[in-house]
C-alpha cells in the first residue's frame, strides 16, 4: 500500500481529487495526509472552555474529507481555498452546535482568527473587528512572558507539544504549562469562563 500512496503522492491536490472521486481511497488519503498540517492550524484557534482541541480536530479533518469528496476542478478555486473554507465552516459549524444548549461548555471558544471576507459583514465591520483583535493580542502580548509568546505562536502555528518542546529547547512538560498559562491568561482577558 505504501507503494501506491508513493505513486500518488507525485499528483497534484486538483489531479488527486479527481482519483479520489473515481472511488481511489489511495488518492483520498494522500490528501488528507498532506493537509493534517492545515486541519490542526485551522482548529487551533478555537480554545473551548471544557472542550478538547482534539475533537476540533476531528471536526477539522470531516471539513477536509467533505473538500476531498466534494471539490469540483471546474471552478476556478484550487483544492487548497476550497479544502480551507470547508475546513474552517465545519469547524464554525461544530463550535456553534455546541453552543445552542447541550454543550454549554463550548460555547465560549475565542478564534484569533479575522473574520472572512465572504461572511456578510461590511467593510466597516471588517475593520472594526480587525482593529479590536489586535488590541486584544496586544493586550495579551503585554501578559505574556517571551517564552509564552514564543510557544503561542509555534502553537498556532500548527506545531506540536513535542515540535515547539524541540524549537524553544525546554521538556515537553514546560511546554504543556505555559499553554495552559496562556490559556487562563486568554480566558481571563476574553471574559471566558475556564472550567477546572
Amino acid at each position: 500500500m505504501s507503494t501506491i500512496i508513493s505513486q500518488t503522492s507525485k499528483y497534484s491536490d486538483e489531479e488527486l481529487c479527481r482519483l479520489a472521486a473515481s472511488g481511489n481511497r489511495d488518492a483520498e488519503e494522500t490528501l488528507v495526509k498532506r493537509y493534517l498540517r492545515m486541519v490542526r492550524v485551522c482548529a487551533r484557534p478555537y480554545f473551548l472552555a471544557g472542550g478538547d482541541s482534539e475533537d476540533l480536530i476531528q471536526e477539522a479533518t470531516f471539513g477536509l474529507l467533505k473538500a476531498v469528496r466534494e471539490f469540483d476542478s471546474g471552478h476556478d478555486a484550487k483544492f487548497k481555498t476550497f479544502a480551507e473554507v470547508c475546513i474552517r465552516n465545519r469547524i464554525r459549524s461544530a463550535v456553534a452546535t455546541a453552543s445552542r444548549c447541550k454543550y454549554a461548555p463550548l460555547n465560549d471558544s475565542v478564534p484569533f482568527e479575522p473574520p472572512m471576507l465572504g461572511s456578510g459583514a461590511s467593510p466597516e465591520e471588517l475593520y472594526i473587528s480587525r482593529e479590536e483583535e489586535a488590541e486584544r493580542l496586544s493586550k495579551l502580548d503585554q501578559k505574556l512572558s517571551p517564552l509564552e509568546r514564543k510557544i503561542m505562536a509555534l502553537f498556532l502555528y500548527g506545531l506540536s507539544y513535542r515540535e515547539i518542546s524541540e524549537q524553544v529547547g525546554r521538556p515537553i512538560k514546560s511546554v504543556d504549562n505555559a499553554i495552559q498559562r496562556i490559556r487562563r491568561k486568554v480566558a481571563g482577558d476574553f471574559g471566558v469562563i475556564s472550567e477546572s
